[in-house]
């Protein structure tokens, strides 16, 4: 498909997947908000077309060249089997592939070998397994696995965890550690993609926001006796923006800063003497 002047991205149709991959692409330009339940947007000015599928479809859309590209998760296309290649994490729907069991019953994933779990994701289990030299029987549920141990079907489960509580309302816990990291990510076909210049436009602007996430613009002003000690607080990428004031004694200072040490970089320009100290957040840059 790489000969095409449109290419197709699909985007997950329900759930929180689609509701974070779809304002991830507006906010990087991208018109791929439906007006009601079609199942393609169009988007030429971007030569990109968006379809809305089943987040587990997606992968096996993408795997047999139907579809160019894909947002879905690293759970879900690992246990589709596909032959797909992931071409950037889109730092959302964070959650972890792990074992589970009754409170207290094991210590140990070892422990597990030749029980009975359960899983919505048969085939990713039964990859981990393999890794780990088990031999369990499989069980296939299609939601509510946490259910399952109550009910007598499986021993254990296996099943992606965000924050955990579901699994501790159920008597379960977390056994060993994670199988899987999982999150939003965009996959395609093959490496190749990266050449195409539509999916580089596409890359390009969703780093600009993944970076402007960890970044904020500060503002001062400062007295130019104490021009060269807030420079040193706030150096920005390559030096700080400095611009005179009416009053000839005081500057104005612009410079990024990370966002996690905004506050006490606030709290040290303060001390030296700046004055007038905002932030500003980044919706996206290029760096």
């Amino acid at each position: 498909m790489m000969n095409k002047d449109t290419l197709l991205l699909a985007i997950p149709n329900k759930g929180a997947l689609s509701e974070g991959t779809v304002a991830l692409l507006s906010e990087a330009g991208y018109s791929c908000r439906r007006s009601g339940r079609e199942l393609i947007v169009h988007d030429k000015e971007n030569k990109l077309e968006f379809v809305f599928l089943r987040p587990r479809d997606i992968a096996l859309y993408v795997g047999k060249g139907i579809i160019d590209l894909g947002v879905t998760g690293r759970d879900l296309y690992t246990d589709s089997l596909a032959e797909v290649e992931e071409l950037m994490p889109l730092n959302f729907g964070k959650s972890r592939f792990c074992f589970a069991a009754p409170k207290g019953k094991y210590k140990s994933v070892k422990e597990l070998d030749g029980l009975r779990i359960a899983t919505s994701y048969p085939e990713l289990l039964k990859l981990k397994l393999a890794e780990l030299g088990m031999n369990c029987p499989v069980v296939k549920l299609d939601g509510a696995v946490e259910i399952s141990v109550q009910l007598g079907v499986a021993d254990a489960i296996s099943d992606v965890v965000e924050s955990g509580s579901t699994l501790r309302e159920a008597g379960l816990e977390i056994i060993g550690e994670p199988m899987l990291y999982s999150e939003a990510v965009l996959i395609g076909g093959n490496k190749e993609l990266l050449e195409n210049d539509t999916v580089k436009r596409l890359i390009g602007r969703i780093h600009g926001i993944q970076v402007a996430a960890s970044y904020a613009m500060i503002e001062y002003d400062v007295p130019r006796s104490k021009l060269e000690a807030c420079c040193r607080i706030t150096p920005g990428l390559e030096s700080p923006t400095v611009s005179p004031l009416a009053d000839p004694g005081w500057v104005a200072v612009k410079a990024m800063i990370l966002r996690k040490e905004a506050n006490k970089i606030m709290d040290e320009l303060f001390e030296e003497g700046a004055r007038g100290i905002f932030i500003t957040d980044l919706r996206s840059c290029r760096l």
